[in-house]
């Protein structure tokens, strides 16, 4: 009977653990549109390079009280539609200092306006890879405006401005 007990929970271990893995590889704080108001943070997940496979479109730079600031969005919809998600956009932001030294601490989160005019979030940007990321649904075509506000390592408020429209 011990034996038969002993196999019958090492074969449910055994099927609970890629349910597991796989929980663990989407730990995100969920997903939806941007008429829905939410993104989706990615925690710490390594993606060679953050690149999912799509297009890199650079943002720009720019800086504020002696901090840099540069954007990037990745076209990452093919990978996130495979994974069930609604997410099409991985936006990064990098910062450094006037020495050109990467800041990798703070608080970072975006707001974004729609072509529509229509405002959303803040959208908290997650700590990755010495740079700061979240996955966002940009579902209508024209122009976007990203406001990202941070408050680094020195406790200093700052706000950095991009813009980005979508063909």
């Amino acid at each position: 009977m011990k034996t038969k007990t002993v196999a019958i929970l090492s074969a449910l271990l055994l099927l609970a653990l890629p349910l597991g893995a796989f929980a663990a590889s989407h730990e995100h704080g969920g997903s939806a549109t941007m008429q829905e108001g939410q993104a989706t943070p990615h925690g710490d997940m390594k993606m060679d390079g953050m690149n999912m496979g799509g297009d890199m479109v650079m943002l720009g730079e720019t800086t504020e009280d002696g901090v840099k600031g540069m954007a990037h969005l990745n076209d990452v919809g093919a990978a996130m539609a495979k994974m069930g998600m609604k997410e099409n956009y991985h936006m990064m932001v990098m910062f450094s200092d006037s020495t050109g030294a990467p800041i990798m601490e703070g608080k970072v989160a975006v707001k974004i306006t729609d072509p529509a005019g229509k405002e959303s979030g803040p959208f908290e940007m997650m700590a990755m890879e010495g740079q700061f990321g979240v996955d966002l649904a940009l579902v209508e075509k024209g122009q976007y405006r990203f406001v990202v506000g941070t408050k680094l390592a020195d406790g200093k408020a700052r706000q950095f401005r991009f813009e980005y429209t979508l063909q």
